[in-house]
């Protein structure tokens, strides 16, 4: 099962995420990455293999500043473990970038529809289909495509999702896979599970089927699908 933790706060998110992904390892992976945003720029780092093989990656390149990010641990389903298959997965104009766990149903029908419609392809993931959506929909308002996409995805997701055009925000939804809200002080995060931030912070908040989490440095809002505020 894939392993989910995004962080946003004051400090650097790269060693916070790399931290919070060891200690999902026992869900059990094959590749790994992380995806930070600093300003408006999303840099990604990932690899098939072992999280010390992600360490060894980010340690031969400039280091990631950013303080808000989202790091994954891919089990694969649709794709075999690559490079290119392992997640974070962004959308063709790079400003939309995130992390799944689940399996979409429908994602052949939902690659084909957007093939067809001069999209392309870089992963044979189900979970590339879910982030060139949330691109090919976006007109500005990240909560509404998302509202959007979710409507049309059949399946089992728990995202996590950040956009350079939102670079003080993390996005979270969930429906028959496990996410966590971890609350913090001047720092939020997001999680699979408790022990991915169990060092960090003791509260949480279980997401609900179909709600939707925006994460600040300052605290997290809840809105249901149809966008109204819980």
């Amino acid at each position: 099962m894939c392993g989910i933790v995004g962080y946003i706060g004051e400090n650097s998110a790269s060693p916070i995420l790399l931290d919070g992904l060891k200690k999902l390892e026992y869900r059990g992976y094959d590749s790994a990455g992380i995806a930070v945003l600093d300003g408006g720029r999303t840099e990604i780092v990932k690899t098939k293999g072992r999280i010390a093989d992600l360490e060894k990656k980010l340690s031969e390149r400039a280091p990631l500043s950013g303080s808000v990010g989202i790091g994954h641990t891919r089990w694969a389903t649709h794709g075999a473990p690559t490079d290119e298959n392992a997640h974070p997965h962004k959308g063709g104009n790079g400003r939309i970038t995130l992390v799944h766990n689940g399996i979409i149903e429908n994602y052949l029908y939902l690659k084909n529809h957007l093939i067809r419609r001069g999209v392309e392809f870089v992963s044979d993931t189900d979970t590339e289909v879910v982030a060139q959506m949330l691109e090919y929909y976006y007109k500005g308002d990240v909560l509404e495509t998302i509202q959007k996409v979710i409507s049309k995805v059949e399946g089992s997701y728990a995202l996590g999702i950040i956009c350079a055009d939102c670079p003080d925000r993390i996005f979270a939804v969930r429906k028959d896979s496990p996410l966590i809200i971890g609350i913090g002080e001047g720092e939020n995060y997001i999680a699979s599970d408790v022990p991915a931030i169990l060092s960090r912070t003791r509260d949480i908040y279980r997401l609900k089927d179909q709600e939707i989490a925006v994460l600040t440095r300052e605290g997290v809002a809840f809105y249901d699908q149809e966008l109204e505020p819980i």
